[in-house]
């Protein structure tokens, strides 16, 4: 988490690349919070080493903060951009988010309870989906926000017009973005597929 030191986060880190070759499913690290705490440029070193370690990349970015964040995010090797909510505003951003195929998990509605976008309408999940991103729909705290994975997907089908089909890409595009082995990835995706 951003708001707290980067002594803390580095002691976290570290300790997640110590324990991954006795624990398998710990799998990634990832920097969350109030992005206008902190960039994302003074981690650079510790997600080298965590990348090293084996471990994948995740990072809130651009959701209350502009498209430069999202770039700097990019730069430090993040694989997954949590929200990526301003990197509309950027055309160049999201031809190199689709070139990349990097992951965006996006969470309309707490973009929405948080004050950062007006309205699930106005949000940009189309918009990317329809430029050929690898978006994916979330909740991000169900408890918090009061929308579940469920919700979101009956949200994006009643006010952005997500055909039954388009909601299996979203799908689908959930399991390709995930950390999963490769065989594990085909094998939800099949499912997926048959569902058609």
């Amino acid at each position: 988490m951003r708001h707290f030191t980067f002594e803390e986060a580095e002691r976290v880190f570290l300790k997640a690349a110590e324990l991954r070759p006795r624990y398998p499913s710990i799998v990634g690290i990832g920097l969350g919070g109030d992005e206008r705490q902190a960039g994302s440029a003074p981690f650079a070193a510790l997600y080298a080493e965590a990348a090293k370690a084996g471990l994948r990349l995740t990072n809130h970015a651009g959701e209350t903060t502009g498209p430069e964040a999202i770039w700097e995010a990019l730069a430090i090797g993040s694989e997954r951009i949590g929200h990526a909510f301003s990197a509309i505003q950027d055309s160049a951003l999201v031809q190199e988010l689709k070139v990349r195929s990097t992951a965006l998990e996006l969470n309309p509605t707490s973009n929405v309870r948080t004050g950062v976008c007006a309205s699930f309408a106005g949000h940009p999940l189309r918009r990317y989906f329809d430029a050929g991103l690898l978006v994916t729909l979330n909740s991000d705290d169900p408890a918090f926000f009061g929308s579940d994975v469920a919700n979101e997907y009956l949200l994006a089908h009643t006010i952005q017009g997500f055909s039954r089909r388009e909601l299996r890409q979203l799908a689908a595009n959930s399991i390709r973005a995930s950390f999963l082995p490769e065989s594990a990835k085909t094998a939800w995706l099949s499912r997926i597929d048959s569902t058609q």
